[in-house]
């Protein structure tokens, strides 16, 4: 159990959030420290953005609760506001409006704010400053949802689902944005389906899934879990029992769906002779192999017996 106290930026204590019969988010914990980068990793529907949604003020928990800056969600909502800075994973803007005027705009609802000129810079707009919003691209689109949220300098900033439908160079310059974010100390939490996103942005990861979070620390540490450092994946039409693989030298845990069968190693080379010989021994063809780092993709496939993409 997480304790309320004033230590963390972000504390979240047993939150629930239900609809009629479905429980979407199911007794969530965690904090976050000042100048982290906490990433929600999960499928869609895993109870991400509910979880960020309540923590805003967005929805209404129906148990738990949570400090943000010291202030509590449920009884201090107006002061978390001014606090907070929020990106959503989809974000209505003023599409007539030019960049600088919503930008200035959005400035005028605060007493205070940070510099515009240099706002626009950070988020690499100044050639688009002129432009109206309709006339941007998705990920142009995606930094000017950000330079919103930051245009009062919060203590906390929340990206829903930042880089979802970016193509790479756009997934990559968001990236680059967030890493500066926590380069200047900006409290920053995360959610996020890509598993190379969270690896890259992420100090500490919650995985959820199905309104759970189902575990929680360093990508390196997650990854570590599996206890085994290589994956080798491959397609078999009928795949064999688990068991027939798992007495193949150095292979420590084995994923099957379908016809894809994962194996997990520490010791690359001798499992994958071993692979070689058994199925040439039974008659065993195989297609598609390939051999990489274990990832938290894995991580997730061990933990759920899904993968990430499956939702």
């Amino acid at each position: 159990m997480v304790n309320l106290t004033q230590e963390s930026m972000v504390q979240v204590q047993g939150l629930v959030k239900r609809y009629g019969n479905f429980t979407a988010v199911n007794g969530v914990e965690f904090s976050v420290q000042k100048g982290e980068v906490f990433g929600l990793l999960g499928p869609n529907g895993a109870g991400k953005t509910t979880t960020i949604e309540m923590l805003v003020g967005l929805r209404k928990p129906d148990e738990g609760t949570a400090l943000l800056a010291g202030y509590d969600i449920k009884k201090d909502i107006n002061k978390v506001k001014e606090v907070i800075g929020v990106q959503l994973q989809s974000t209505s803007l003023f599409e007539l409006l030019k960049v600088e005027e919503i930008l200035h705009l959005y400035a005028s609802f605060y007493p205070n704010h940070i510099n515009i000129e240099q706002l626009v810079s950070d988020m690499l707009l100044t050639e688009k400053r002129k432009d109206r919003v309709k006339g941007l691209s998705g990920g142009q689109k995606q930094r000017l949802a950000i330079a919103l949220a930051l245009i009062h300098d919060p203590k906390v900033v929340f990206l829903d689902e930042p880089t979802t439908g970016l193509d790479p160079q756009a997934r990559r310059t968001l990236w680059d944005i967030v890493l500066r974010l926590k380069e200047r100390g900006k409290t920053v939490i995360l959610s996020t389906h890509y598993m190379d996103e969270a690896h890259v942005l992420c100090d500490r990861i919650g995985i959820m899934d199905r309104g759970e979070l189902i575990a929680l620390d360093t990508p390196s540490n997650l990854v570590k879990q599996l206890q085994s450092s290589s994956t080798i994946e491959f397609h078999v039409t009928n795949p064999p029992e688990k068991e027939s693989f798992l007495e193949l030298d150095g292979v420590k845990e084995v994923g099957i769906r379908d016809k894809l069968v994962q194996l997990y190693t520490d010791e690359l080379q001798k499992s994958l002779t071993a692979l070689i010989h058994y199925t040439s021994l039974h008659n065993v063809t195989i297609e598609e192999l390939q051999t990489r780092s274990a990832t938290l993709e894995d991580v997730f496939i061990h933990m759920t017996g899904r993968s990430l993409r499956e939702s």
